[in-house]
């Protein structure tokens, strides 16, 4: 019966639908094929099934979430790396994103994710720039304007 009960337990645990750690510097953008490199910058789709989709940018996973839209409408979760704290992943829809001509993000889309707001404005502060919620930023990703350093 214990036998059972292991195996079951087993079987439900490897279906949990969770983020994993990036392995930077060794793993490849699900978008654009670059090697993952900078703690700041990384991101994640997870999809209601559990596959993961890894990310060097967030502007690359909002891309493949263009470019996917049948994985975008399976998804589960998304996280993102920040500037305050680069060591975790944090759910990308509680996260505020600056975007700044002075702060510039490996994809060129100037994208830098805060875990609060007073930290995206203490930034805006000192660099300008835009502040967006996960909302705002996903439904203006497409129109906003190019930044010139």
């Amino acid at each position: 019966m214990k036998k059972y009960l292991v195996i079951i337990l087993t079987l439900i645990l490897s279906c949990t639908v969770d983020k994993a750690d990036i392995s930077y510097g060794e793993e490849v953008c699900s978008h654009c094929q670059m090697v993952i490199m900078d703690n700041r910058y990384g991101a994640e789709l997870v999809t209601e099934k559990g596959k993961i989709y890894k990310f060097d940018a967030m502007e690359c996973l909002i891309n493949f979430k263009f470019d996917n839209p049948e994985i975008a409408k399976a998804l589960n979760s998304e996280w993102t790396n920040v500037h305050d704290d680069p060591k975790s992943l944090f759910d990308a829809s509680n996260c505020v994103y600056l975007r700044s001509p002075e702060l510039p993000s490996p994809m060129g889309m100037y994208i830098n994710a805060y875990k609060t707001l007073e930290a995206a404005e203490k930034v805006k502060e000192s660099h300008g720039g835009v502040i967006y919620n996960w909302n705002e930023l996903n439904m203006k990703f497409t129109s906003l304007p190019m930044l010139n350093q």
